[in-house]
């Protein structure tokens, strides 16, 4: 059985981008995996955050991760702070790490231009990378925008398994190219993203039925009036492939399906589909997220696994550099 590694910052809100992109993934995958899926705080910390708030998101996260499908009797579901195992090995990895390899870190580039630049945000790739070996993962679920955090991942395993004996498993990224990137509903060209500064852009999984009938409503389109698979710019091919992955078919049929359709019409049939799902969803959420005495248990039990599969690795691995 393949195991399989994930994890989203509790930071901003989620939006249906993560669950297009990574959530639901996960959840037809755990079925036939190990899967384990980490509430990431630490690297949710590498730009400034409100402790309080931060506090409160952590559990926002786990529930939503639950109220969309996460089975917890099938996936181990944890919060990445308290399995110290994580900073351990991502220490180690620095070690072997080149300081030119991580310069040239996309995200880095891109966030350093919004975020005061810290040690943190300029190592976030080395925790990942740790993140992802500590388990033997062999599948990464990620978008197009973390390829290069997986290629990074790949190059510190191959390295530290050349250089002091074999320790640790290459993992490869999984990205679904159809949904690996939803775009921002009023900008094509940018990813749909937490911290997106127009709010009619993305559509959080807790936004209310009217918010999410506005935004739908409002998302860019083009000069063309009705969809063709032969016609239509980006935003449009957007909104449709949003369209395809709740309804969980192929852009072909969604293509068929909707062919010679109004923008117009088309529209009210994708804000029907995305409420009828968000609203769910949302059932579910306020039940899981009511109860913290089982959303903790489901939390204690994750932590306890994470740490006790963890540390095999760990151990091995200083075990390799003489550290024990």
């Amino acid at each position: 059985m393949k195991t399989v590694f994930s994890g989203i910052q509790p930071s901003g809100d989620l939006h249906i981008g993560n669950y297009i992109g990574a959530i639901s993934q996960w959840v037809k995958g755990q079925d036939f995996t190990e899967s384990i899926f980490c509430v990431v705080d630490l690297h949710a910390i590498t730009v400034p955050q409100n402790p309080s708030a931060i506090k409160e998101k952590v559990l926002e996260v786990a529930a939503l991760y639950l109220a969309c499908g996460i089975d917890p009797r099938k996936s181990k579901i944890f919060i990445q702070s308290e399995n110290p195992n994580h900073t351990e090995l991502a220490w180690i990895l620095n070690t072997i790490t080149p300081f030119g390899q991580l310069e040239r870190m996309t995200q880095f580039k891109e966030k350093s231009e919004k975020h005061e630049v810290n040690v943190g945000l300029f190592d976030y790739p080395v925790l990942m990378a740790s993140d992802i070996l500590l388990y033997q993962t062999d599948e990464v679920p990620v978008g197009e925008d973390q390829k290069q955090h997986i290629e990074l991942t790949r190059d510190l395993a191959e390295k530290f398994n050349k250089k002091f004996g074999q320790t640790f498993k290459l993992p490869n990224s999984v990205i679904h190219k159809d949904t690996a990137r939803i775009m921002s509903l009023q900008n094509p060209l940018s990813k749909m993203s937490k911290s997106d500064n127009d709010p009619l852009g993305t559509i959080n999984l807790l936004d209310t039925v009217e918010k999410i009938k506005e935004k739908i409503k409002k998302a860019v389109t083009d000069s063309n009036s009705s969809i063709s698979k032969d016609n239509g710019g980006e935003a449009i091919a957007n909104l449709l492939a949003i369209y395809s992955a709740f309804k969980d078919q192929s852009l072909d049929i969604t293509y068929n399906e909707l062919d010679g359709k109004s923008y117009g019409e088309f529209k009210g049939l994708l804000a029907e589909l995305v409420v009828d799902k968000l609203k769910e969803i949302q059932g579910k959420y306020t039940q899981i997220r009511s109860d913290e005495k089982y959303l903790r248990r489901v939390l204690d039990e994750g932590k306890d696994y994470s740490i006790n599969k963890s540390l095999k690795t760990l151990n091995k691995a200083k075990e390799q550099l003489g550290l024990m």
